[in-house]
Parts: C-alpha cells; structure tokens; sequence
C-alpha cells in the first residue's frame, strides 16, 4: 500500500475540564475548615465577592435564604453545566444569620414520614458573629522551652550550649533521641562533658525527662522517690520478663518473696513511661464538625455547620461603580469575567451544602438504628449504596464524604466510619459490619471472668450464638485491631493485676 498524505473525517467524544467544573469538585473535598481559607484567596483575587452583610436595593428578605429541600437539584448536575444565565438567584446569602436553631423543629421535608430536613446553619448568636474562641486560646508552652528555663538557671556558657542540643534532640515523651558519641563529634567535646550534662539534663522536672529508654526512664523516677535499691535495679533490668508474666523467676533474680515483688510491681505501675507528656506537647487541633445530626419530635433534623464559614455575597453596588468607570474593552471584559467566577463560586457553595445534606440524610436513613441503639447496630454500608439512593456518581459520595465529620449525640465521627463492609449472620438474616463485630469482641473480653478467659475459639461460638457467622482468624485480626491481646496475654496481665491488688 503506497504512503500519501490524505483528509480524514472522524468524530470523537471528550471531558473537558473546564476552571467551573475543576472548582466544583475540589470545593466538594474541602472540609469546612480548608474551605474558609480557599474562600479567603478567592476574595483576594476577585473584588466582586464579600463577605458578611450587604445593604442591596431589594429588600425581600427571601432572596437571602436557602432552604434545603429533599428534592434538591444534584451536584452531579452542577458539575455538567456552566454558569446560569439568570444572575439574580446567585445574589442570595447561603449562611445567612436568618437562620436558627427554631427554624429546625419548623422544617416542612420528611423522610419517610420520620426525617426532618432542613438547611439551617448554627452557631451564630442573631444579629452579631459567633465568638472568636481561636483569639481565646493561650500559647502552650512546650517541653523544649520548659526544659531550658530550668537548665538556664544551673547552667551557662558551653554546658548550657550542650545541654540545648541534648534537649533539642528529646522527644515530646521526653526520651533522648541522640547517640551521644556522635553528639559529641558533632559539637567538638569529650563525651565525658557530654554524659555529665546530661546527667545534669535527667534531674530537671519532669523527673524521668532525658532517658534512653524505658529501663532508664523507670530508674530515674525510682531513684528520685529513693525507691532504687539493687532488687529494683535488676527488675528494671529484667522488664522483658515482667512482660511475658515470669514471676517465678523475677522472685529468683530479685531474691525476694511474692509479698515483695508484688510491691515493687505496684510501684513500677505508678510510674510514668512518657513523662513528657505532661508539659505542653503543642497544640491540639479540634475536629469542627461539617454536618450536626438531632432528633427532634421522632424527625431526624441535618443541618450544615455554617458557622465556620465566611458569608459569600456578590457585591453588585461595587460591580455597578466599576461597570460605569469602564471605558475599554478589555476592562470590560475582566469585569464580566470577575462577576461570572463571583456568581459560580456562590452557586457552587450552595449546591456544595445541598449535596451534603442529601449525602448526610440518606446515610441517615441507612444507618438509623445505630443513631439509636449504638454501634452493635451499624449496618454495612458502600459509596455505592449512597449513590444509588440519591442518584449520584460514586465518586461524588466520595468526596462529599472525604475529610468531613458528623456530629450527633452519640459523639463526633466521620463520615467515612459508617461505610464498613459486612459479616454474614449466621441465622441467614441481615449481615451486620465490622464494627458492630468488633464493638460485640470488646464487650465480651471486657466482661469475661478472670478465671476464665475467652480463647478465640471460645469467641467465635458466643458470636455465633449471637448471630455472627465468623472464622478464628477474622476474630483475631479484629481483636488485634482493637489493641486487645491473645488469651494467653491477658490471662498474664489478669494475673498481675489480682496480685498487685
């Protein structure tokens, strides 16, 4: 066949991802915090967008409102088309102060005759911000400075300088994480000077702070409550056996009676093994809920955590000022591109709310007995489930669900927690998940009898008498998962713990 150029006709289909469609999806992965701070650039670069209240010429007060009903238009459709052509309904206020937390016993939407819903925000006091509890908060001070105060104080010149590497290189539990040989290559001294300051490091409070290990740790608060004779010495030697329950030979190497050892036992127990936690450690960050869960008046009410985020409002005064000073095209042109984004990212807040709501109510709706009994009663549930329910793609209950908590009156979780896989029952009924299994493993070696401790084998026959059709292997990966030992270590620890008593 002879080579020759030559015109081809070929039609193909593509998804464009066009700037709109890209902000949509990653407006939907955001969690309420990150999403303020991807509000605030926005706000910066387009000088159409505000914050808080706006005096506008219209003053129907149902432009400001947005009330989540069930029959909501889906983010899916959001995605696949642009801007709308009518500007107007883009001016209301998504988390508007209008709303209350009255406002959620009033919601007319039910869900099988029993779920509330409503689009409400909360948190925000009428007519003023909610408190600034950031602007609260006192700088915590941490181990490393508290650590230096002390050594400043007995310390200077070079030992004050050797004592701050070895402080810098300790932990937050307050364990040295430095090989002093090379410590002291490293800064040019004997590592005499290096071994001395330390020691001098091992007095400071909190007492234990600078060990290298948990032998060390536990010798230094023995020997600071004068508790550090050579029995202690060489239990603190031997923690290894005292961990597998090797009593009869701790006696032997200690040369003590049961009385004793028991006490030193009891002694070593009040110790503390990280005593570096007790100063500082940093700040911990709080998980904010997305979503609040509440029943009312036998309805389920969901709600969006509004009050971490900014109100969004399209300033139309300022587009009309700048509108009338424009002169050249291209000016034009910016203005009208600046007021298009405007109104997509008001557009895509809203329907970001909306999205979750539905996403929250059905999860809901699939997971209301454990909102009402507790864990034992979780469901398995997918992505996929969700998605079919509200008719959705899979991937946008993914990210509507992705960095996203719950908060109801059993306690704050994520809301990737209730999507778990499932256990066949073994009476052929409904399957149950796998925290329900693993909540039903906790509570039966929490109230087993410490004379007779449950085997796997044991567990596997009282979760089948309770429904649970699972193998050995599946009860111990999931009683490992839980932090919970074998039956052989927990005989052992039920053993010291009776004799310590």
């Amino acid at each position: 066949m002879a080579l020759a150029p030559r015109l081809d006709l070929r039609q193909s289909q593509s998804l464009v991802m066009t700037p709109q469609l890209q902000q949509a999806i990653k407006l939907l992965t955001l969690s309420n915090l990150e999403l303020e701070t991807y509000i605030s650039d926005e706000i910066e670069k387009n000088p159409l967008l505000d914050t808080g209240e706006i005096s506008t010429e219209s003053g129907d007060a149902a432009d400001s409102e947005l009330l989540i009903e069930p029959g909501a238009q889906g983010s899916d459709e959001i995605l696949s088309s642009g801007p709308s052509e009518s500007e107007s309904a883009l001016d209301m206020q998504g988390d508007t102060d209008s709303f209350s937390n009255n406002s959620l016993s009033e919601s007319d939407g039910a869900l099988d005759g029993q779920m509330g819903l409503n689009g409400a925000s909360s948190g925000s006091a009428a007519g003023g911000e909610a408190p600034d509890f950031e602007n609260m908060l006192v700088a915590e001070i941490t181990l490393t400075d508290h650590l230096m105060d002390q050594a400043g104080a007995v310390l200077s010149g070079t030992d004050l300088f050797i004592a701050q590497h070895i402080i810098d290189q300790t932990d937050e539990c307050g364990y040295l994480q430095a090989d002093l040989l090379e410590l002291a290559q490293r800064l040019n001294v004997a590592l005499v000077d290096i071994e001395r300051i330390l020691g001098i490091v091992q007095t400071l409070d909190p007492v234990g702070v600078g060990a290298r290990d948990l032998a060390e740790c536990l010798m230094l608060q023995a020997r600071d409550a004068d508790r550090y004779d050579p029995a202690m010495a060489r239990l603190i030697d031997n923690l290894d056996l005292l961990a597998k329950g090797a009593l009869p030979q701790l006696k032997r190497i200690c040369g003590v009676d049961d009385e004793d050892l028991m006490d030193m036992i009891s002694e070593l127990r009040n110790y503390d093994p990280k005593p570096g936690c007790k100063i500082g450690g940093g700040a911990v960050q709080a998980v904010v809920p997305d979503v609040f869960i509440a029943e009312r008046a036998n309805r389920w009410i969901i709600e969006v955590n509004s009050a971490t985020l900014p109100k969004v409002l399209v300033n139309r005064s300022y587009y009309s000022e700048l509108k009338d000073g424009a002169q050249d095209k291209q000016s034009k042109e910016w203005l009208n591109e600046c007021l298009a984004d405007a109104n997509w990212l008001v557009k895509a807040l809203d329907q970001r709310q909306r999205t979750i709501v539905k996403v929250a109510t059905e999860i809901v709706k699939q997971q209301e007995e454990f909102f009402r009994k507790g864990v034992e009663h979780l469901r398995p549930l997918t992505l996929k489930n969700i998605a079919e329910q509200i008719e959705m793609h899979e991937s946008t209950v993914s990210r509507v669900t992705s960095n996203k908590y719950l908060s109801c009156s059993r306690g704050t979780f994520e809301l990737k927690y209730f999507f778990t896989s499932g256990i066949q029952s073994s009476t052929g009924g409904e399957a149950a998940s796998a925290e329900a299994v693993k909540s039903h493993i906790k509570s039966l070696i929490d109230n087993e009898d410490p004379k007779k401790i449950l085997s796997d084998d044991k567990l596997v026959a009282l979760l089948k008498d309770r429904g649970f059709d699972i193998a050995r292997r599946t009860v111990a990966k999931y009683r490992e998962a839980l932090g919970l030992g074998s039956s052989v270590q927990r005989r052992r620890q039920k053993a010291l713990e009776g004799k310590a008593a």
